[in-house]
């Protein structure tokens, strides 16, 4: 951290001479602050306590009880060398020992007696060349930490893709992410024959995200299939590994690059297992590329711990133990222990986002290694280090296919990828985009809003957001699923600073949700809301306005069977519908109709007049002739003010009232009934009316679907 322009440097003087330590106090004292040590022991506990406070350390190679050169094997062992500059004095100038002081990493030699301009000069020079390698180091964070927090912004924007057709992908990915790291970090630990460099861990975390990209190919009823395939149905389960390989082998700018390279071995490989009996090639042992063998343990217990369509989650014990069992497979030993070994780790830490730590101490650990090339420039190490980061974020822009953007607060812009840019016709860059007017006219404000909205209400540790919106893409609108995250400055507090996310057409996927939604509510036969689906719109009504007048009628047809066995089923099939329709046209346009199951139906209603003449207006509709049969009706009606707003004690109390008139209690000519507490006696309680059987049946039902 750079210290504040009106704080003074530090400067540790360590000699045994007191008047050695004086002079060059005199010499330095004005510009800075000195502490002082008479002894390398107490040097070294200096350091340990302000090191990162000092900026120089003026090192006698003479003194008691540990001398200069003590010193700085401690500073080498404790990794102070590579913070703090040490310039050595002594008062003699042997090659042996010049050499010996560099090799411990001493910055410059200064000789006694003193020079005071040469002492001044070289200690400037020295704080002055540390501060700026200290800046360009922190630069060289700075843009590694941001670009990797961009490569983590893509690689969560990626993990959706499949999510619109498989709900694992999102966290999925993530979690096999982090738990390749801990893995591989575990295998260069154990030092048994693998190495990992931080840039090899990083770029096969990285590659993980690409392992089930082949699923975007398998038809959404196997993929999403809640039970066990079948064999048919798993042969082309297994062709994703294939498919996802064969997609980046026809990337067209970035086949050899190595992130693509080590992704196509993950993707073509993750499920081969280490005995031979994996697909698709069946390789066996180190045959596997170890890349595809650390994801492949990585699926298989995030697989174990999530829940599925087919399958609820499994405890994270229960899981390792059936993985080193062999009941998951068959893998390399090595990463069996290494599971064992991280156990804890894992439980504490894999389902937890790690990404922002993890970018920082990656690219500090990246650039360190960086550093240790001796034969590169700055200048090239940059570049470098900055082309790598390139290729990433342009490969998974080829991939993904989509409008991806970036919007900035300072300057005010937006930038489109290329394909967006083309898609929308739009330039890549739009200057103040607020104000544009294609971009005005490609959305509605309210919508704009609402994204801004939702993007500067989020946090630094819950930055992502999606919703759906409209799009006049091309002079016609389409629906877009907007994945965006927003970026937060590393202030106190926190300053919004934009956005990075992508937009991909869901038109049709949205039609066929509705649709598909639309049907899951609907009864077949009637088009009617079924049972399951008017409950739970009564019930939120019922919630969120809880002190209104509201009324439930059951009722259902009399005669049906008689109906059914006269003139056949079809008949009664075209009655219900026709009843449906006269229900239809009988109701207001706030009220809740449904079909309960056979010829029972449900009205939900919110009243503020009279109850008994709307019921009597709507029994009357309904009654009457249809071709030589002629409809009448059995209908019991129940009060919120009468049992209360519970739906329960609501459809109870109706179904008392009509199972009134079925026994017949109310007399002959009685077709609709109010409930009262009479109704609710012992006898008729303890009795299950029809109704309330084919209801308990209907719900059953549901239940099993």
């Amino acid at each position: 951290m750079e210290k504040p322009e009106n704080q003074r440097s530090k400067i540790l003087i360590a000699d045994d001479s007191e008047m050695n330590r004086a002079i060059l106090a005199d010499m330095l004292g004005d510009e800075y602050d000195i502490v002082e040590a008479e002894n390398g022991v107490e040097a070294v506990s200096v350091i340990g306590s302000q090191g990162t406070e000092l900026s120089l350390i003026l090192l006698d190679i003479v003194m008691p009880e540990m001398d200069g050169f003590g010193v700085l094997t401690a500073m080498n062992q404790n990794h102070w060398i590579e913070d703090i500059p040490v310039i050595m004095i002594s008062a003699e100038s042997g090659v042996a020992q010049v050499e010996r002081a560099y090799e411990l990493g001493a910055t410059d030699f200064i000789t006694r007696p003193f020079d005071a301009l040469i002492v001044h000069k070289r200690v400037v020079n020295t704080i002055l060349l540390y501060a700026k390698q200290k800046r360009l180091m922190n630069l060289v964070v700075s843009q590694m930490f941001e670009r990797e927090q961009q490569s983590n912004m893509m690689i969560e924007i990626l993990s959706h893709i499949v999510e619109f057709r498989n709900s694992e992908s999102g966290l999925h990915v993530r979690h096999v992410r982090n738990l390749t790291v801990l893995l591989l970090e575990q295998l260069d630990r154990k030092n048994c024959g693998y190495h990992f460099s931080q840039t090899d861990i990083s770029t096969i975390a990285t590659a993980s995200a690409m392992h089930d990209i082949g699923k975007i190919s398998i038809p959404e009823e196997i993929l999403n299939k809640p039970g066990k395939l079948t064999m048919e149905e798993f042969e082309i389960m297994k062709t994703h590994t294939t498919v996802g390989a064969e997609m980046l082998e026809k990337l067209p700018d970035y086949r050899d690059k190595p992130l693509v390279q080590i992704s196509h071995q993950i993707c073509h490989w993750h499920h081969e297992r280490y005995d031979g009996r994996g697909y698709p090639d069946g390789l066996k042992g180190d045959e596997i590329p170890i890349s595809a063998q650390t994801v492949a343990l990585a699926d298989v217990y995030d697989a174990l711990t999530s829940d599925r369509v087919y399958k609820k989650a499994i405890p994270h014990e229960e899981a390792i133990q059936m993985i080193l069992d062999g009941q998951c497979g068959a893998f390399n030993p090595l990463l069996l222990e290494c599971l064992s070994e991280l156990s804890e780790v894992i439980q504490k830490e894999v389902s937890q986002d790690m990404a922002t730590e993890d970018s920082r101490q990656n690219a500090l650990s990246i650039t360190a290694e960086i550093l240790q090339h001796e034969n590169l420039s700055v200048s090239k190490r940059t570049l470098q280090l900055w082309e790598h980061e390139r290729v990433k974020h342009d490969f998974f822009a080829a991939l993904s296919d989509e409008i991806q953007f970036e919007f900035t607060m300072s300057p005010l812009q937006v930038t489109f990828s290329a394909f967006g840019a083309k898609k929308l016709g739009f330039p890549e860059v739009i200057k103040d985009p607020l104000h544009d007017p294609g971009v005005l006219s490609m959305s509605k404000p309210e919508a704009v809003m609402r994204l801004s909205d939702m993007l500067r209400s989020t946090s630094p540790g819950q930055p992502v957001v999606t919703c759906d919106c409209l799009l006049n893409v091309n002079g016609e609108e389409r629906w877009h699923r907007i994945v965006a995250r927003a970026t937060w400055s590393a202030d106190e507090p926190p300053r919004y600073m934009g956005a990075i996310g992508k937009a991909t057409d869901i038109h049709d996927d949205r039609m066929k949700l509705d649709d598909l939604e639309r049907q899951a509510s609907s009864d077949s036969l009637t088009g009617l809301l079924n049972h399951t689906s008017a409950k739970k719109q009564i019930e939120v009504r019922l919630n969120e306005r809880p002190h209104g007048r509201y009324a439930l009628v059951i009722f259902d047809l009399d005669l049906f069977k008689h109906a059914n066995d006269t003139y056949g089923h079809l008949f009664g099939d075209e009655l219900l519908k026709y009843l449906a329709d006269k229900l239809r046209k009988s109701i207001r346009g706030g009220d809740i109709v449904a079909r309960v199951g056979g010829d029972e139906f449900l009205i939900f209603m919110e009243y503020k007049n009279p109850l008994e003449p709307i019921i009597r207006r709507i029994y009357n509709s309904l009654c009457g002739p249809f071709g030589d049969f002629t409809i009448s009706l059995s209908m019991g009606v129940a009060k919120t003010e009468d049992v209360g707003i519970r739906y329960s004690d609501l459809f109870n109390a109706a179904d008392q009232a009509l199972y009134t008139i079925k026994r017949g209690q109310r007399g002959k000519g009685a077709k609709y009934v109010f409930y009262n507490e009479s109704m609710a006696d012992e006898e008729t309680q303890s009795a299950i009316s029809p109704i309330d059987s084919g209801l308990q049946k209907a719900e059953k039902g549901d239940e099993d679907k």
